[in-house]
């Protein structure tokens, strides 16, 4: 006789950003405009409504702050998984905050854990929601767009999200209320047009990967102006 097979667990839900979220947001964003008045450009390129992958260049810790205020749309994304596993009441409320900000925690692995990563981002955007990822992987340290990692090319072909290219300009050297000093440059947050990945239907998954990837990459360095490396950024931990 053939054993019972074991039903397979349900999915975890999706992580939402809860209250904090939201009132985070009415108190960041004109904070944000007084500390550093971002130009945004392309605001109006993210739709409106459904499943929205945003692929940006990373520069500096600001850029996770930074895009979820100048998106009209809530925006969810991967924090270092060290913020959610502290100890002691500090590490309590850092999990607390993260996690009601619908934060996804990233470990520094590949394998079971980095996969969870992927899932867990796929699932808020299966939901319908808006999902922002740095295909580099890590920050540069040295102002130049490295390679793009193959995570979110595969949330993208696995979900069928829009894909919009985010160029960040201006943040790696960005300090409060800097854009008061004479000549100072402004930071800058421009949303791309939506890529175009109709002609890769029936394509095998990993050309369509590394062709999404190449995509995201080119869209981005011609929003944020930089030089690409052509190698994987390896100089950053965070």
């Amino acid at each position: 006789m053939t054993a019972p097979t074991r039903p397979s667990a349900a999915p975890a839900p999706a992580p939402r950003p809860g209250a904090v979220y939201f009132l985070g947001r009415v108190v960041l964003r004109p904070l944000f405009w007084l500390m550093y008045r971002p130009r945004i450009v392309g605001r109006a390129n993210v739709p409106e409504r459904g499943a929205v992958l945003l692929a940006s260049n990373h520069l500096a810790s600001l850029d996770t702050v930074i895009i979820p205020t100048s998106a009209a749309r809530p925006v969810q994304f991967l924090i270092k998984s060290s913020y959610f596993t502290g100890s002691g009441v500090l590490g309590r409320v850092k999990r607390w905050f993260f996690t009601s900000i619908g934060g996804v925690p990233v470990y520094r692995a590949t394998g079971r854990d980095a996969r969870a990563a992927l899932d867990a981002g796929s699932s808020i955007l299966r939901a319908g929601s808006v999902f922002a990822v740095f295909p580099e992987g890590t920050r540069s340290r040295d102002g130049k767009l490295h390679e793009g990692h193959g995570g979110a090319a595969w949330m993208a072909r696995d979900t069928g999200a829009a894909v919009v290219p985010v160029g960040l300009i201006g943040t790696g050297t960005a300090k409060p209320l800097s854009h008061l000093l004479p000549g100072r440059p402004r930071l800058e947050v421009h949303f791309g047009e939506p890529l175009d990945l109709t002609d890769l239907e029936g394509v095998p998954d990993g050309r369509a990967r590394r062709e999404i990837t190449e995509r995201m990459m080119a869209a981005i360095a011609r929003l944020s102006g930089q030089e690409r490396s052509g190698s994987v950024n390896a100089t950053s931990r965070d």
